[in-house]
């Protein structure tokens, strides 16, 4: 006798959430929280103006916190201005402070910055050598209770604390059956970020409040470093793939990586660190970490457009125009959307190009079109809620369909509202 086949979905998580607040905004990660997305600018934070359109950019793409790069003492100076900025515009999203060398001092000596953050990111292997590194890393954390702020740990396999490295090596040396070199970095990358954060523990932060993060480039090596990492600590994880590179490179070793440890229960905000191709948007790095978090049925951000890719049967390029325009539409709307429909961000629509699929994948999606094939009847089926709703014909199909959307989400999504 057949069994059921047995449905999957990725584990849970048992790590504890910290809050990362800018007034009446609070962002929870870990616990039972929803994985966060972040992201990065790329602008010189001197330039008040840029970086704060920049932030609000990215924030409208759906990243619930940005970092920015704090690495002089004109950057923190401007720091409050682009708080300030971002206020103004009314766009709460929490700023995350990037530090590498000089934070310690910085956050002293800047304490309008220190308060206008709502994170600092803490880098163990670049706080200093010898006798400075625990004072200095001291310095940093005593900010974080004195203005209440949480802080990311974050180890990167570039900038690793070479002594401690060395400590690693030394000691694998005198093993009767060494470990593999790699392995050895492994073990640095974890042993530097739970250390550095049962120091910080011991000084006074909560463990509440810590983030741990430890980049690698490589999906193998991420995968087994955050297994290990989370075996040992349930402190809030941060995920990404360091240098994770351009385009499709960028992108596809980012969804394999992130995916494995998601599925796996790991992970509690994550990061796509694209470096963005001449003319690219810098949101795109936010529009991959959404489609993954997305894809594995984790959130949901925008409606999801279903297209066929395309064959024999499908000469004509309409589809393919309908079902970008569609897109296009969708995530141009989403800002003013996602306030005004609650819920729309579940919406399936169906752009399909011929009869074999088309109608079947459209009964399927909340809103879809079936458009003709090569040789077909020029007609367009609309199918509304698992239903043939209306047939479209002419040269105005898409610009039809559009309209079509627009009413069903006001419709649907617009009752909603009103109901809660």
């Amino acid at each position: 006798m057949l069994s059921p086949v047995p449905m999957v979905a990725p584990a849970a998580r048992k790590s504890r959430q910290a809050r990362v607040v800018w007034g009446d905004r609070v962002v929870t990660v870990g616990g039972d929280a929803p994985v966060r997305i972040q992201s990065m600018t790329n602008t010189d934070t001197v330039d008040v103006i840029e970086t704060a359109i920049q932030v609000k950019e990215l924030a409208q793409a759906g990243s619930e916190m940005v970092r920015i790069t704090v690495n002089t003492p004109e950057a923190a100076a401007a720091v409050p201005y682009v708080r300030e900025q971002l206020d103004r515009m009314g766009e709460n999203v929490p700023l995350v402070g990037d530090f590498h060398y000089n934070g310690h001092r910085l956050l002293t000596e800047y304490p309008e910055c220190a308060k206008a953050l709502s994170k600092y990111r803490i880098n163990p292997g670049n706080v200093g050598k010898g006798d400075k590194k625990d004072k200095q890393f001291g310095q940093m954390i005593e900010a974080a209770m004195q203005y209440d702020k949480a802080v990311r740990i974050g180890v990167n396999w570039g900038s690793l604390d070479q002594e401690l490295l060395a400590d690693l090596m030394d000691e694998n040396n005198r093993r009767a059956v060494p470990w593999d070199g790699r392995q050895v970095m492994y073990e640095a990358l974890i042993t530097s970020a739970i250390s550095s954060a049962q120091r910080a523990e011991e000084m006074g932060l909560s463990g509440d409040q810590i983030i741990l993060s430890c980049k690698v480039s490589g999906v193998q090596d991420l995968v087994a470093v955050y297994r290990g990492l989370s075996a040992r600590c349930d402190y809030a994880l941060h995920l990404g793939l360091t240098e994770a590179g351009m385009g499709t490179k960028g992108t596809v070793a980012s969804a394999a990586a992130l995916s494995i440890l998601l599925q796996d229960g790991i992970g509690d905000t994550i990061r796509v660190s694209l470096t963005p191709q001449p003319g690219e948007a810098r949101t795109q790095e936010v529009v991959v970490a959404s489609e993954i978090l997305q894809a594995m049925g984790m959130r949901s951000f925008v409606p999801s457009v279903t297209a066929c890719p395309g064959c024999g049967r499908t000469t004509s390029t309409t589809f393919q125009e309908l079902a970008h325009d569609i897109d296009k539409h969708l995530r141009s709307q989403m800002p003013v959307w996602r306030v005004k429909y609650p819920g729309v961000e579940k919406m399936k629509v169906a752009v399909m190009g011929c009869i074999v699929n088309g109608p079947g994948e459209s009964k399927h999606a909340d809103i879809g079109i079936s458009l003709p094939g090569s040789g077909e009847s020029p007609a367009a089926p609309v199918f509304i809620d698992g239903e043939k709703a209306l047939t479209l014909r002419g040269d105005r199909i898409a610009q039809e369909f559009h309209e079509i959307v627009q009413a069903y989400v006001e419709r649907r999504y617009g009752a909603a509202k009103v109901d809660n």
